[in-house]
């Protein structure tokens, strides 16, 4: 299976080594997280540039890893743990997903 809709996607949120291969950063993902990385998760690991992600997820036959590295720019990432997949690849695409939220008006029917 590749990546799913319904996928859970777990954010590392401090910087990570990207020499880790799939082993480290499942190791990683053991030690940090309260979940299993053979839970059918996708797991997001950011460098400390943010200019380097790495994806890993399990299929049922085994890992998945896949590397981006920005040639310009850095990545704005999220102070989520968790996100969606829809977040995740506004995330990728370079969108920084921190909104300044319209205060709430309370409106009173006249008349």
């Amino acid at each position: 299976m590749l990546i799913g809709t319904g996928m859970p996607v777990h954010v590392a949120l401090e910087a990570v080594d990207m020499r880790k291969s799939i082993d480290g950063l499942a190791a990683w993902v053991e030690a940090s997280l309260p979940v299993s990385p053979l839970s059918g998760g996708l797991f997001v690991f950011f460098n400390r540039g943010r200019d380097k992600v790495k994806l890993l997820w399990w299929d049922r036959h085994g890992f998945w890893l896949a590397y981006k590295r920005l040639e310009r720019g850095r990545f704005r990432v999220p102070a989520a743990h968790q996100l969606t997949l829809t977040d995740l690849a506004l995330v990728l695409e370079g969108i920084d997903l921190t909104v300044r939220r319209f205060k709430t008006v309370a409106c009173q029917r006249i008349g």
